[in-house]
């Protein structure tokens, strides 16, 4: 059996063909996509455990593979607890302008179905495919269609769900991975809620799952049987309600188009604190070169730059601006995050992390652009998109500020060769 073929095994598709009447919902969830991205760079690790993340000592795990999965390796987890439950795992770092473009295709591919596409994060989204059934089938056959598109042209795999509600869909591809897909029957919802864990709902995290756990509710089925009062009564009024109606799979959110991005940053927590105000800045410059080029990358821009500041006793101060026009400049996000760290009273302060963030998102199209004051006429707009041209085509850091290039080795030293953390 080829590699294509093991990847492209039958997912679980409980029922007959019709089965997907009136389930015009999709999830759709990347497997394991940061691993995923790697293993395109190095094939020689497949089947191997490999887990993305910090390598340092407050590392922390961003993604595993299925076979790091199985010795109990997830993400948020510290590299270290890491390390002991799979001391044999290949520790990569991320590279999210990496992780950044792979999305954008993902997204182009959904985008080509149906224009209701609600992302959820670079790696999953909610699709509407209604309008899309006359033109490409039934909705079984737009999952398959859309796993099949998403590995020939971008060589990954994906999961989808495929039901009425978004809820359910979302289930359904949690249920099938990796590589599969699963039609909830949208008269079968109940069959297969029922049996599952009340911790599979939303909304039910550890506290609410002890309280459901000492009323003697351990399923979906428990809970769905239970009096909305007793819920109410327990678990508030908004929960109680919430849940009950979730365990009966109602749930009339629609998949909502677009919804952007409130905010781009990235920030990163160092091995050892830092309290020299100058490698502060470098690491400043090296994450506003970062969010600038995820801006361009997805069209946008911002009219605030925020910084986040974390000191060695975990004391987190926040500080932003709001700029007189919005902005999708390394530069300019570069310099008002400096004025804001040098305005924050923490210069001289031992910090463990440092974030930068823009808010206030705008389409970069809406954006008046002016010339700065001292930009030179080719404008610094044009060199920025030259190093996101070099970017995409030699990968991250082929083009760096001078900056970062002479202190790499010294800023490797302080946090082990990770690099920021997109969020």
């Amino acid at each position: 059996m080829s590699r294509k073929q093991q990847l492209h095994r039958p997912g679980p598709q409980p029922g007959p063909p019709g089965d997907d009447m009136g389930c015009t919902v999709l999830h759709v969830d990347m497997d394991a996509f940061f691993v995923s991205v790697e293993l395109l760079e190095h094939p020689d690790l497949r089947g191997r455990p490999v887990v993305v993340g910090g390598a340092g000592p407050r590392g922390v795990v961003a993604a595993a593979s299925y076979e790091a999965r199985a010795y109990g390796v997830h993400s948020a987890m510290p590299m270290s607890r890491a390390r002991r439950l799979c001391p044999q795992a290949v520790v990569l770092p991320p590279r999210h302008d990496r992780y950044a473009a792979v999305s954008a295709g993902v997204m182009e591919i959904f985008r080509s179905v149906t224009p209701l596409v609600e992302p959820l994060a670079l790696d999953e989204a909610f699709l509407d495919v209604a309008g899309a059934l006359r033109r490409l089938g039934r909705p079984a056959r737009i999952g398959r269609m859309i796993r099949e598109q998403v590995f020939e042209q971008l060589g990954i795999t994906c999961s989808v769900g495929i039901a009425s509600t978004k809820f359910v869909a979302k289930l359904a591809s949690t249920r099938c991975k990796p590589d599969g897909l699963l039609v909830v029957p949208a008269d079968g919802i109940n069959g297969f809620l029922h049996p599952l864990p009340v911790a599979a709902l939303w909304g039910v995290g550890e506290r609410t799952e002890q309280i459901l756990k000492r009323l003697g509710l351990h399923t979906v089925g428990d809970l769905a049987g239970t009096p909305v009062s007793t819920l109410r009564r327990e678990l508030g009024e908004a929960a109680g309600v919430h849940l009950h109606n979730l365990a009966w799979g109602r749930d009339e959110r629609p998949v909502v188009a677009g919804s952007p991005e409130k905010s781009i940053g990235a920030e990163e927590t160092f091995d050892h604190d830092i309290g020299d105000p100058e490698i502060i800045r470098r690491e400043l410059l090296r994450l506003s070169d970062r969010v600038g080029a995820r801006l361009r990358g997805s069209d946008q821009a911002g009219r605030t730059v925020a910084i986040k500041l974390r000191r060695a006793d975990f004391t987190t101060i926040t500080r932003a601006r709001t700029l007189r026009e919005p902005t999708d400049l390394a530069r300019e996000i570069y310099a008002t995050a400096c004025a804001l760290y040098e305005a924050s009273g923490l210069e001289h302060v031992p910090l463990r992390l440092v974030g930068v963030r823009v808010e206030n998102l705008v389409p970069a199209g809406t954006a008046s652009w002016q010339l700065a004051l001292g930009e030179p006429e080719t404008g610094w707009r044009e060199a920025e998109q030259a190093m996101d041209l070099a970017a995409r085509r030699f990968g991250t850091g082929a083009v760096r500020p001078a900056a970062l290039v002479r202190v790499e080795n010294e800023c490797d030293a302080h946090y082990g060769k990770e690099r920021p953390r997109d969020s």
